[in-house]
């Protein structure tokens, strides 16, 4: 008996031999959903993620090879069989080449139908032998009933299995992080550290120093060595988050580093060996980046080994209710809060917003519903003033500048370890105005010094 219950749909034009296929499967342990022709099986496959297709070659209407090119240019991690009459051997030949995994010859003996169907449940992640893929530790943090999102799982769960480096595309807030994290959690690598930073978050003048370390000397303020965020993932992965936004000198560094395998700290002229594997993230048209000179080719080709693009929430609204109610019980039991759910038409307003946010947007208007609702049932006043709100909260020039202000100070105080001389100097600010831009931000130095 197979554990983890894989579904596989079997496409047949034929009604008995449909049927006797789907038993014998049953009865080996699989999940069967039939289709008596491949226009059915599409219309199972826009909702239904099976693990592997059975498909007749010869059928009426749509043939078996064109249901696999169609499965195969949407799905390429789907393994098909096809099934043949002796007369079309060579057609189901010619398929294999193509990528179908195998064919059979009817009348086929069923052991050799179980055998390939064993051979091919093996390529797909987590359900050989015990448990699915949607049941893995490493992707728990991905609520989703997408099945583009589970084609994307797939993936993600192939990919993990080598060290390729992988470029994410998403837009803002869609979870890039999280499908990196999955990568380094699935992965053999799961063990050491997985490290983030955020490209477009440091000063650039910070970045180079922050990725790969410097030495104490090495610039006014550098009172020790420091380990960059190379050497903090030695062994296991490092996130480089909107790499579309690092300054172009600082990429042609990182393309050396990726190519030789070695950093040298800021001012040493010694380097280190390191063993990370890089999962990089943009939400930019690197290829126009590209043209427009503004990002390396040549990096792009050595980031976008693999390439993963997580689509926007507006492009799977059947998660937006899951997600919903997930972010529902996680606030509720935040705020100490007993609330059931949303009202049909709080919910129906959530499912039709257009979610430019995604799911971080969807997220904290879940958490303002939460902290403002008085009854057990968020209504849909309560969503559409909460949207209404986050509309509002695109954040002005002035706020930005202030953000970009503080998370640069917090930088410098960290390199010069809390001392405000140094930080001053570093700054190229007098003392009396760094002063004055540390308690403006309420910061206090001597949280960044080190023993």
């Amino acid at each position: 008996m197979i554990e983890s219950n894989p579904i596989i749909l079997i496409v047949d034009d034929d009604a008995d031999l449909l049927e006797l296929l789907s038993i014998r499967l049953m009865a080996a342990g699989y999940k069967t959903e039939t289709a008596q022709s491949a226009e059915i099986a599409l219309n199972y496959l826009d909702v239904l993620r099976p693990q592997l297709v059975i498909s007749d070659m010869r059928m009426s209407g749509m043939d078996g090879m064109s249901l696999f090119e169609h499965i195969h240019r949407i799905t390429p991690t789907l393994p098909v069989i096809i099934l043949t009459a002796h007369g079309t051997i060579p057609d189901a030949v010619a398929a294999v080449q193509r990528g179908v995994f195998g064919y059979l010859a009817k009348p086929f003996d069923s052991k050799t139908l179980l055998l390939q169907i064993t051979q091919a449940l093996r390529l797909v992640p987590g359900t050989m032998p015990q448990t699915t893929t949607s049941q893995a530790p490493w992707r728990k943090s991905i609520i989703t009933r997408s099945t583009a999102m589970e084609d994307l799982l797939t993936k993600t769960a192939l990919v993990a299995e080598g060290d390729a480096s992988v470029l994410i595309y998403g837009e803002s807030g869609v979870g890039k992080e999280l499908f990196a994290h999955a990568i380094h959690d699935a992965s053999k690598r799961r063990h050491r550290l997985f490290v983030a930073v955020n490209c477009a978050a440091i000063p650039e003048q910070l970045l180079e120093s922050e990725l790969f370390g410097h030495i104490k000397g090495a610039f006014t303020g550098a009172v020790r060595d420091h380990k960059g965020l190379f050497q903090l993932a030695e062994g296991g992965t490092l996130f480089l988050d909107e790499i579309g936004d690092m300054p172009l000198l600082l990429q042609s560094k990182l393309l050396r580093v990726l190519q030789e395998r070695q950093i040298r700290p800021v001012g040493s002229a010694q380097t280190i060996p390191v063993n990370v594997r890089i999962i990089s993230a943009t939400h930019r048209d690197l290829r126009a980046d590209i043209t427009a000179s503004r990002f390396r080719e040549d990096l792009y080709y050595r980031l976008d080994v693999v390439a993963l693009t997580i689509p926007a929430l507006s492009q799977r609204r059947e998660d937006i209710s899951l997600l919903a109610s997930h972010f529902l019980n996680l606030f509720s039991t935040k705020y100490d809060k007993n609330i059931n759910g949303f009202s049909p038409e709080a919910m129906k307003i959530l499912v039709g917003a257009s979610w430019p946010g995604n799911v971080r947007q969807l997220m904290n208007i879940v958490e303002q519903c939460v902290a403002l609702s008085t009854i057990p049932l968020i209504s849909p006043v309560l969503v559409h003033e909460a949207m209404h709100r986050e509309e509002e909260r695109l954040i002005s020039f002035e706020d930005a500048c202030k953000h970009f202000e503080r998370d640069y100070l917090v930088r410098v105080l960290k390199i010069a370890a809390g001392n405000v001389t140094q930080a001053a100097r570093l700054a190229k600010r007098n003392r009396t105005e760094f002063y004055k831009l540390l308690k403006k931000h309420q910061l206090d130095p001597s949280v960044f010094k080190q023993p």
